[in-house]
């Protein structure tokens, strides 16, 4: 007969590998993927570390799991408000669910074994390009050159050592103080006439930017001869 203490306790939560990949994401975002392990994990969801291998066979196995989480985390662009927007939107998307998870940056698009929601995800941004009539080519063109873009400047924004505008003038100032300013007079002019200006935010130039290579893409998709979709400008 069970005791009075065991017939109160709560049922534990079967383990399956969704909840197993949802404290793993959990590990990564609180200590970076380089903190993740098999041990960890396990003391996470309560349970010895070889356990784990019913639900996630192998490390590489993992981190597919882990990327296919992040991607679910995207809206898939439709195209319903046209392909410009839904690209905006995407990219603005993207940079936003990177920021929550700062270490998947590098392995986005490294994954040899993607998961359904990143197929889901790469069909829905080649079909809203496809059905705004980008040739294939161009769809390939445009797909490379975005995402190139969107995860260089947050691989970029994630290395800077500066977080807050605030902090970027501290550090601006900082340097400033240990060079002349007439050594360098390009520099020196970018520092005070436009990063020490109030507002400033390096994170807004990721809409600027964004906002060119539209701009470029519309252009190419326009242009009577956009078979030859290399050529963007």
């Amino acid at each position: 007969m069970a005791s009075p203490a065991r017939r109160g306790a709560e049922p534990r939560t079967p383990l399956n590998r969704d909840r197993v990949l949802q404290a793993a994401l959990a590990l990564a975002d609180a200590g970076g993927i380089e903190s993740l392990s098999m041990r960890k994990l396990g003391e996470a969801v309560g349970v010895e570390a070889m356990s784990l291998y019913n639900h996630v066979p192998s490390k590489a196995d993992l981190l597919d799991g882990l990327v296919d989480l992040v991607f679910r985390e995207i809206e898939l662009p439709s195209g319903a408000a046209g392909w410009r927007t839904a690209m905006r939107d995407r990219a603005i998307a993207i940079r936003a669910v990177l920021s929550r998870h700062r270490w998947a940056i590098g392995l986005m698009e490294s994954r040899t074994s993607p998961g359904p929601a990143t197929l889901r995800h790469h069909d829905a941004v080649l079909g809203c390009l496809r059905r705004a009539g980008f040739p294939v080519a161009l769809a390939g063109h445009a797909y490379a050159i975005l995402d190139s873009y969107i995860y260089g400047f947050a691989l970029q924004e994630a290395s800077l050592p500066f977080d807050t505008g605030e902090e970027t003038a501290e550090l601006a100032q900082a340097m400033l103080a240990q060079f002349p300013a007439e050594q360098y007079p390009y520099l020196a002019e970018f520092t005070f006439e436009h990063v020490l200006r109030p507002g400033y935010d390096f994170g807004s130039e990721y809409e600027y930017g964004l906002d060119l290579i539209l701009d470029g893409l519309d252009r190419a998709l326009r242009s009577p001869d956009n078979d030859r979709s290399w050529r963007l400008w």
